[in-house]
């Protein structure tokens, strides 16, 4: 096996990268009485289970992120395999229209959550670690709700992909 060496290849890299296969979240949370929310396929469960913890990156170049930073609690949903269109929606440009038509709710702290998500997880963040041209963002998990009959969305290989389950 032969390996290539790292050029600063942008492109190499997305490709390289998008082999591995990651569940898609929605960020989401009511901010100042607007909706704010944002997708992340870099989220990572299980960083600590006393207190429980869960990560994700953002791109420092993110508009979103400064806004929803600053709401008390975020609302994460585990995005299920139906949520293709939806997870387009919410990581359009088009901030003002990321919500359109989709079935919400709205947590008494302002979390916001998309129904038929296999997980939902209210949490605050507790802290953001520089890494390159992302930052790290670890959040501290409030409160939860699972739905163990809905699959997740999967990305990989650049496109939306369903769980096979064996029968």
């Amino acid at each position: 096996m032969t390996l290539t060496a790292y050029s600063p290849d942008p492109e190499l890299l997305r490709t390289t990268f998008s082999h591995f296969p990651t569940g898609v979240v929605a960020l989401a949370a009511e901010v100042d009485g607007e909706q704010v929310g944002m997708v992340a396929s870099s989220f990572t469960v299980g960083v600590s289970m006393d207190p429980p913890m869960v990560l994700f990156s953002v791109q420092n170049g993110s508009t979103t992120w400064p806004d929803l930073r600053a709401a008390g609690r975020i609302g994460i949903s585990v995005l299920a395999e139906t949520h293709g269109s939806a997870c387009r929606q919410l990581s359009s440009r088009n901030k003002q229209s990321r919500f359109d038509n989709l079935d919400i709710e709205t947590s008494t702290a302002g979390a916001i959550f998309v129904h038929g998500s296999p997980v939902w997880l209210e949490c605050v963040v507790r802290s953001e670690v520089p890494a390159g041209d992302h930052h790290v963002v670890l959040l501290e998990v409030l409160s939860l709700r699972t739905d163990p009959l809905v699959d997740p969305l999967v990305y990989h290989d650049s496109g939306f992909r369903q769980l096979h389950k064996a029968a």
